[in-house]
């Protein structure tokens, strides 16, 4: 819960306050009071009785009733200073500079949560601690620099670090970024980015609050949270960049099966932001610039005009489009023969669009005119604009703001002359111009974003034998038993082949005469049971069925043998693993032994809809073999579709499933058959 007295304070109180800009106590004092804050601010000091020309009191008892307080003091002095804060000054917002709480240990971990409760108890706010502060338009409670000047028309920025805030923000605003809010929330002991999420979900004002989100996250504690009020933001208009740090792959070492050793906690943050239309990032530079391409009108095709008078940049830029999805399409001569004419000798007109570099501002703004208001079949301009040092560039500067003011399609200026054309880019920015250094980081942006999906619908199945599901499951725990697997198949309403269990040589060759020849022969009790040679394929005869049991039984670990109807067509992998707190990850790709190898799996989150499962498929580099090639019969798509959902369905119904592998599921047209299923429940289950 973000409190109103957070974001509009009428009191601060500044703990800890200093005459030493040096210091936090001192730093965030001076930006309070260089800020746009109209209100009363107090300091506390035992020492002095003024600062920076702020009235100190000796001891917080002494404060009057203060709406937010900042503490610049040691950690361990932090509790009780917020217990007589919320408990006597009706303080309703807290924001904790100090450090020393929980990366120091047990010790600090405890002072965390003593201030959390207090906080908690009062109905307040404690942003913190190890942080920054916290920029409204209202007020500027951080300590650092820059502090820029915020507008609602900006972006909003929540950062689980402060540090990394401030350079994330140094980079952003040089190209002209600017900001409505900056939220630090450091160790989050009560305040984390989910909750500032929600706070920017349930204020959200379509005429008053920013278009533009930035994050950089450090933990997702609560993804469902997340994947709400981001996935809402999203679908209001708002759009959204974030960097998650702190993946890794390690998860997968100990999986049971394929699915488990390919998905870990970056394949779940993947799968999220996917989800809720969040488009990820990797670096702060990347976030920087991503956010500047939010900040332009929404683009709504894939074709790109390329404005230039250097060939060089231009080419870079094309290739870099092109080769992320984009489109530079060649312009019909038709359409530029009167605009060729207005250039000098030499431009060239078929997209890239040269003019030269002797190519005027009055020529650059002719230009842009008829990309914007003759060519149809472009959607966005990028416009490359430097010096070489011979003449001044500002009035093409102007052009290019200008026009980004009145054309409907989004025009990306890139501006690479940093020395020669400083004081024209500076202009361009003071005019709320954003501007882009680097062309082919500006192209990978625009790709990024516009390839970011909206996002995904959430749908539950419904299974009808839920409650059948639920009382195969009770009590047990770990890998499931085959005859279980395959009755959860069964419930789930996934189709199967034949299939008898047998433990003896006898029963094997009877449930081979009525299943019919050919079968399949498969090693009961190993997970991976082709690693281990436990599958035989087109046996075709009595005397093959004893020869292949014998050889299956004498695998170490063999419980029996699954005889089954062999079955043909392609094959593709339908998959589950549970990552903590995001829930199900659900999967699906070619299938068989090489699924490890190829990788080529499309993954998300449960619960999946019809539209997210016919997305997976379409966006697997192994669908035209699943859609079918070379005259061979593929799989249709709603089947996989229907299938997926099913198991979307068994993972609401039966929660505790840790992984589940459904590989191979060989198809052919309307028929998809589940010929192996590896599934594992959770340890904690009895």
């Amino acid at each position: 819960m973000i409190t109103p007295q957070l974001i509009e304070p009428r009191t601060i109180a500044v703990i800890g306050a200093s005459q030493d800009v040096t210091k936090p106590g001192g730093k965030v004092l001076h930006n309070i009071l260089a800020g746009s804050f109209g209100g009363r601010v107090v300091g506390v000091n035992p020492k002095v009785s003024s600062v920076q020309g702020v009235e100190c009191v000796p001891d917080v008892k002494d404060l009057p009733q203060v709406d937010l307080a900042i503490l610049a003091i040691p950690a361990r002095f932090c509790p009780p200073t917020i217990e007589v804060l919320v408990k006597e000054k009706g303080t309703k917002g807290i924001i904790v500079f100090s450090a020393g709480f929980s990366e120091m240990g047990a010790e600090g971990k405890a002072l965390e949560k003593q201030m959390a409760d207090l906080a908690n108890e009062a109905g307040a706010t404690l942003i913190g601690p190890n942080c920054i502060g916290v920029m409204t338009p209202y007020h500027q409670s951080v300590f650092t620099t820059p502090v820029p000047v915020l507008t609602h028309k900006g972006c909003d920025f929540i950062s689980g670090s402060g540090a990394t805030a401030v350079f994330i923000m140094e980079s952003a605003l040089s190209k002209g970024l600017s900001f409505s809010s900056v939220y630090s929330v450091g160790n989050a002991a009560q305040t984390g980015v989910e909750d500032v999420l929600e706070h920017l979900d349930v204020t959200f004002d379509p005429a008053m609050s920013s278009h533009t989100l930035l994050l950089y996250i450090e933990s997702i504690s609560k993804p469902a949270r997340f994947l709400k009020h981001a996935r809402s933001l999203v679908q209001k208009g708002c759009r959204i960049a974030a960097i998650k740090s702190g993946t890794s792959s390690d998860g997968g070492r100990a999986a049971a099966s394929h699915t488990g050793a390919m998905l870990n906690s970056n394949v779940a943050v993947d799968a999220l932001f996917r989800k809720a239309g969040v488009v990820r990032c990797y670096s702060r530079e990347e976030l920087a610039t991503v956010g500047a391409v939010l900040q332009h009108p929404v683009l709504t095709g894939k074709n790109m005009a390329v404005i230039t008078h250097a060939g060089g940049p231009a080419v870079m830029l094309t290739d870099a489009l092109s080769n992320g999805g984009m489109s530079v399409p060649p312009i019909p001569e038709d359409k530029t023969r009167t605009l060729l004419s207005e250039l000098f000798d030499g431009s060239s007109v078929a997209n890239p669009i040269d003019i030269l570099a002797t190519g005027t501002a009055e020529q650059l703004s002719k230009v842009i005119d008829t990309c914007e208001k003759d060519l149809d079949m472009i959607d966005g301009m990028v416009v490359i604009f430097g010096s070489p040092g011979l003449f001044d560039v500002s009035d093409a500067y102007d052009v290019i703001r200008e026009q980004q003011k009145k054309c409907k399609k989004p025009i990306y200026a890139v501006l690479p002359s940093v020395i020669n054309a400083k004081a024209g880019m500076e202009s361009f920015i003071a005019q709320g111009g954003i501007l882009f250094e680097e062309e082919v980081a500006l192209a990978q942006a625009i790709c990024k974003v516009y390839q970011t999906p909206e996002p995904a619908a959430i749908e539950e199945m419904a299974l009808p034998q839920a409650a059948e599901i639920r009382n195969l499951i009770n009590g047990k725990s770990g890998m499931l038993g085959t005859a279980d697997m395959l009755r959860l198949l069964d419930l789930t309403g996934i189709t199967r082949p034949q299939e008898r269990l047998v433990t003896t040589e006898s029963d094997a060759l009877e449930a081979a005469k009525s299943i019919g020849y050919p079968i399949a022969m498969k090693v009961v009790g190993l997970a991976h049971k082709s690693d281990a040679g436990g599958v035989i394929l087109n046996v075709q005869t009595d005397a093959a069925v004893q020869e292949s049991f014998a050889q299956l039984m004498r695998i170490p670990g063999a419980e029996g043998v699954q005889v089954s109807q062999m079955e043909s067509g392609v094959e593709v992998l339908i998959g589950v693993k549970k990552e903590g707190e995001f829930g199900h990850l659900i999967t699906c790709g070619l299938g068989g032994i090489f699924v490890e190898v190829m990788k080529d799996i499309q993954c998300t989150l449960a619960p999946l809809s019809r539209e997210e499962a016919l997305k997976m498929i379409h966006s697997l580099k192994s669908y035209p073999i699943i859609r079918g090639i070379r005259g061979k019969q593929g799989i249709n798509d709603e089947v996989i579709v229907d299938t997926l959902c099913k198991v979307s369905g068994l993972l609401a119904a039966a929660p505790e499933i840790e992984e589940m592998d459904i590989n191979p599921l060989m198809g052919r047209g309307d028929r998809l058959s589940a010929v192996d299923v590896v599934i594992r429940l959770s340890d904690e289950q009895k």
